[in-house]
């Protein structure tokens, strides 16, 4: 049966190939949303096909939609994107995977050199054609090349949050084989990385020869690369390698622990082994030669007399000597949230109502919740003026008087101009909570003023957050054209803070300026830039980046209570 992540890919093709084809915008976000809606739901979609229920309840699924969803379930198959890989391509979904090649690049490489394979595009950047083309440039054109070079060799990497789902149901659909008695997912994934390569999935089980044939059998395998006694690769239609391994029950934790990593980790725990008369591999810790642990993960590092270090931490980045001395932080976790300070509702580009966001957050217990809508300035959606803006702040005051059990703050996402002036004029910003400030425009400024651009801005006494700070789409654009580090000195100079943006797409901050910024003293927001209800959901995902970046809970801003966050929004005062 197909999983809502599978089902959501057919629409997701059928945008990109509407997009490239110049169909009308409102068709293809159409298919974008109902993509959107299919992911987000927190039950099967091919289950209420086949029971039946009525599919046009969802939210952006009109009855043609609901009837091409059954399509989808029925036969596994879509006519719609059929009819549309005819026109063009079905390699042309391939090329949309590579970073930084969105539909409409992909457009102008059909329409301007009639690429639409792979290898077409390879031969196309080999000969430097790429880089005359508008929007590319040269540094595109290697990053192009590199990436297909990656591709070849089988290393193309996806995003952690793209990987989740797959390896969701590929331990859903492991755990029916019998003789399966353990099963642990390791490697870059189960440390968390914004992006991954492959999956490790170690095995315990008391029949490796009906594992193997049981894992080389799940259906969305595309090839197998390799097939044997105690380990097999396979490639699933999504381009994702996934190297399986079974292991002996009683070297089941150090086989964990040797295949999460990080490399660099793993080397500095076997020197540190050595220094302590001790061997320790894949098959666990020996001293003299005898095993003295293996069954357990957290029996390796107690055998080195240190502290069990979480996966999310193990880059060789100082962690194992703070394990050693017992210092190691105390990880944020997802209960420790108290709110979400920025999400859209339908007044600007969301797709819910506030009161549809308030139960959605409600049901997470939540004490607090920002309604955070774009300002007039941006250049792509929707944004509200300053009279739109003080008709929903009013709007949100007369919700709060009929609310139990949860607030709503009063906050925008300020668009920051290029000479750093906020988006809104004093009056309306002084109505406010609290701001969310961001970026949307003008992206190509040079590095130093960009920099400069963000830091005139938090020179405005009611600047409050700056939104994705460093402007990272994973995959697509690296987060390199500020000075982040300069610019959390800023903020730690004027009170302000900074967000994790937990849009998987984003997650940003990365975990190293989380950190710098933890060193800093200035609090980070995760916030989940949810534009529908679903959405509110890749809180999780902020978290587990924010435990890369050794935040614990009072180095998190939204961890406060309400009364000690509305303390915390007036400027200069002391951080709790």
């Amino acid at each position: 049966m197909l999983t809502n992540s599978e089902i959501a890919i057919f629409f997701e093709k059928v945008a990109n190939l509407l997009e490239i084809d110049g169909a009308n915008p409102f068709r293809i976000r159409a298919y974008r949303l109902a993509a959107d809606t299919i992911k987000t739901l927190a039950h099967s979609a091919a289950d209420m096909v086949n029971d039946n229920e009525n599919i046009t309840r969802l939210p952006g699924i009109g009855k043609d939609l609901a009837g091409q969803i059954s399509e989808i379930v029925k036969t596994g198959a879509l006519s719609r994107l059929e009819t549309l890989e005819q026109k063009f391509s079905p390699e042309l979904h391939q090329i949309l995977k590579l970073p930084g090649l969105g539909p409409k690049k992909v457009r102008v490489l059909y329409e301007k050199l009639n690429i639409c394979t792979l290898g077409a595009l390879q031969e196309a950047a080999v000969q430097g054609k790429l880089q005359a083309l508008p929007g590319f440039g040269a540094k595109t054109e290697q990053h192009i090349l590199q990436e297909l070079t990656l591709r070849s060799q089988g290393k193309a990497r996806v995003s952690w949050a793209a990987a989740e789902p797959i390896v969701k149901s590929l331990i859903t659909y492991l755990e029916t084989e019998a003789s399966i008695t353990e099963i642990a997912v390791a490697g870059s994934f189960r440390r968390r990385k914004e992006t991954v390569g492959d999956i490790d999935v170690l095995v315990a089980g008391q029949n490796p020869t009906a594992v193997i044939a049981h894992f080389v059998a799940f259906s969305p395998v595309e090839r197998v690369l390799a097939r044997g006694q105690t380990k097999s690769s396979v490639v699933l239609q999504s381009g994702l390698q996934i190297d399986l391994r079974i292991v002996a029950r009683d070297s089941f934790g150090a086989a964990l622990h040797y295949f999460t990593g990080s490399q660099r980790h793993n080397i500095a725990i076997r020197k540190l082994a050595h220094k302590k008369g001790l061997r320790i591999n894949e098959y666990g810790a020996f001293k003299n030669g005898q095993p003295i642990a293996g069954r357990h993960e957290k029996d390796i590092y107690a055998a080195l007399d240190m502290a069990f270090i979480e996966p999310e931490l193990r880059e060789d980045r100082g962690e194992i000597k703070a394990a050693l001395a017992k210092r190691l932080p105390e990880l944020i976790n997802p209960q420790d949230i108290c709110g979400d300070l920025h999400c859209h509702t339908i007044d600007s580009d969301g797709f819910n109502t506030i009161e549809e966001m308030v139960r959605a957050a409600k049901k997470k217990k939540y004490q607090y919740l920002a309604v955070s809508n774009h300002t007039w300035g941006h250049p792509y959606v929707h944004g509200l003026d300053p009279e739109e803006t003080l008709t929903l702040i009013k709007k949100i005051d007369q919700i709060n008087q009929k609310l139990d059990g949860l607030t709503l703050l009063k906050s925008m996402e300020v668009d920051i101009l290029e000479d750093g002036s906020l988006d809104l004029p004093e009056q309306v910003l002084k109505a406010l909570d609290f701001t969310v400030c961001s970026i949307h425009a003008e992206l190509n400024l040079d590095r130093t003023k960009q920099t400069e651009r963000i830091i005139r801005a938090m020179d405005n006494p009611y600047f409050t957050i700056l939104g994705h700070p460093s402007g990272q789409l994973i995959n697509q654009k690296a987060g390199d054209k500020v000075d982040m580090p300069r610019i959390i000195e800023a903020a730690r100079q004027r009170g302000c803070f900074l967000e994790l943006n937990a849009n998987p797409d984003r997650l940003d901050l990365n975990d190293t300026y989380c950190r710098i910024a933890k060193e800093n003293k200035v609090l980070i927001a995760i916030s989940t830039d949810a534009h529908r209800i679903g959405q509110l959901d890749y809180m999780r995902l902020g978290v587990g980046q924010a435990r890369r970046g050794w935040l614990e809970a009072n180095d998190v801003l939204n961890t406060r209570s309400l009364e000690q966050l509305k303390r915390l929004f007036n400027r200069g005062s002391q951080q709790m």
